[in-house]
């Protein structure tokens, strides 16, 4: 049995065995020095002014060429750094809000590369209309990068392009052709290496939903096998948990999020979704101030680089990169490294510089034992009140005193909470303990079960579960309860956007997990354990 093979048994009962993380360490051993220098762009992007309006295949194209120019710069600036992949964001280079008509300009037809073997920079002539296919090869050769990025793609219908599509699981649409929202993947020598249509469409009028569902990984020479996903991607779980049961701990996650608080602000997701899937997460977001997009990351389940923009009036809304050597995770390749051990990284590139806010995992001691211990089965507290919370009824009691023990729950889920409280100032901040468990109807249909111990944002019961960016209250805290899934994504959120790592999170066979934390050093604006109940949706 491949060590791949052992590695996908290992992730599918993952979520039904006792862990345990602690803020030092993974739950799986990293082998010291094998690394690579990754890099992420959050790009404030140049958007075409009347979207629904038609343009030729010339103006548009100028107007993508505008922003392929600052990709070029930042692709440069990651090499001299040392980064071996950069990732770009969704709809980075052609914008958003198009109608199916008015984005036919931008689209190019993006062969499979499991079907045909294609470098752009160096075959431009092999396939027609292709001037960003061709502008994105010659920057990932030219720099020497794996490079990652989001465009349209139109295939004809029936899809041809792909032996293994079946046309027949959606009806062609009318205009006799599919329209995707599309990654692509360039080797350093500019060949194409990967093509994902996205499955998850978010209100994209302009795009098709594959007519078959893709879970699609490429190999690198410097740390082994990576899957692709896009933006509400993350949310369900085709292809994200796919990727994760084929044994993929590097995923590539290009997207336009808009921050909702308080629990799926883009870095905050992010953080859950590397510590609760094990896995390491290159995410690279827009920037557009307007649309709330912001929030990029490297995330790994032991270290983290990060940015979140806060728009300020007078301040310019910039795009940022961020770059960071991490660890490698492909335990196949990793087995064929074991004669180059102490080596160092491959590729040849040098040490990076990190940029951004760092994620302050650093060494932690647990929490104080000098909190009482939660009974097994405590009971529901007193004067639980229902309050709207990302348009779901969540069951919410109200934290009293510096200190102490809750439980509330919604149907069959019951959350449980100690806590220490320091308020700084003398403020009176007002905080809650929720829980939900049903299906979100807002902005997409899931199942979901959730733990959230939230700042309200006023004084009043009816604010608990409203957006809150600022806190002063640091809590140290243990957040607990009984899922009915194994998909259990934890995150901690504090004042100013900053996402820490708890100092312990804990799994049990029977769907019990724990977060702990302690020492936070700014106010705790969220902790959450958001469950996915992939199953029910």
């Amino acid at each position: 049995m491949s060590l791949r093979v052992l590695l996908a048994v290992v992730v599918a009962v993952l979520y039904l065995s006792p862990v345990t993380l602690n803020r030092a360490g993974d739950r799986t051993e990293e082998t010291p020095g094998l690394s690579y220098v990754a890099a992420v762009y959050e790009h404030q992007v140049i958007l075409n002014p009347e979207p629904h309006v038609p343009l030729s295949r010339a103006a548009a194209l100028k107007h993508m060429m505008r922003n392929l120019k600052v990709y070029e710069e930042q692709a440069a600036r990651a090499a001299e750094q040392g980064a071996q992949i950069i990732v770009f964001p969704e709809d980075g280079i052609h914008g958003f809000n198009f109608s199916r008509l008015s984005i036919s300009g931008y689209l190019e037809t993006i062969p499979d590369p499991l079907t045909e073997d294609w470098n752009p920079c160096t075959q431009p002539d092999k396939h027609n209309h292709t001037e960003v296919l061709q502008s994105l090869s010659c920057m990932a050769q030219r720099h020497q990068l794996y490079l990652v990025a989001n465009m349209p793609d139109l295939q004809p219908c029936p899809l041809t392009s792909h032996p293994y599509l079946d046309p027949s699981h959606l009806p062609c649409p009318p205009d006799g052709r599919w329209q995707f929202n599309t990654d692509v993947v360039f080797r350093s020598d500019g060949s194409l290496a990967a093509r994902y249509h996205k499955q998850n469409l978010f209100f994209e009028k302009e795009f098709d939903t594959p007519p078959r569902l893709e879970v699609v990984t490429f190999d690198t020479p410097f740390a082994g096998r990576f899957g692709v996903f896009t933006c509400f991607d993350i949310l369900f779980h085709d292809p994200t948990v796919r990727l994760l049961e084929k044994g993929i701990r590097q995923m590539i996650f290009p997207t336009a999020w808009m921050n909702v608080l308080p629990l799926l602000t883009a870095v905050q997701i992010q953080r859950a979704v590397s510590l609760g899937a094990n896995v390491t997460l290159l995410a690279a977001n827009l920037r557009h101030d307007s649309k709330a997009m912001t929030g990029s990351g490297i995330f790994t389940p032991s270290t983290s680089i990060y940015h979140h923009a806060f728009h300020h009036p007078g301040e310019p809304e910039e795009g940022k990169l961020l770059v960071l050597r991490i660890p490698v995770l492909d335990s196949d390749w990793l087995a064929t490294q074991k004669q180059a051990k102490r080596q160092g990284e491959t590729g040849g590139k040098g040490e990076a510089k990190g940029q951004g806010e760092t994620g302050g995992e650093g060494e932690g001691e647990p929490l104080s034992a000098s909190l009482p211990t939660l009974s097994p089965n405590p009971s529901p507290s007193p004067s639980h009140f229902i309050s709207s919370m990302m348009c779901d009824p969540f069951s919410f009691v109200l934290l009293h005193g510096s200190e102490g023990k809750l439980t509330v729950c919604d149907g069959p889920l019951c959350c449980h909470l100690r806590y220490q409280r320091s308020p700084q100032g003398g403020n009176t901040e007002l905080y809650a303990l929720g829980a939900f468990a049903g299906n979100h109807t807002a902005n997409g249909l899931f199942a979901m079960q959730v733990c959230a111990l939230v700042r309200c944002s006023g004084s009043e019961v009816s604010s608990c579960g409203k957006a809150v960016e600022e806190a002063e209250s640091r809590m140290d805290f243990r957040l607990e309860g009984k899922f009915g899934t194994r998909y259990v994504y934890p995150s901690l959120l504090g004042s100013g956007m900053v996402v820490d790592r708890p100092d312990r999170i804990e799994k049990t066979p029977d769907g019990r997990v724990t977060m702990e934390h302690s020492g936070m050093t700014v106010g705790l604006v969220t902790a959450c354990l958001y469950g996915r109940v992939y199953d029910q949706d």
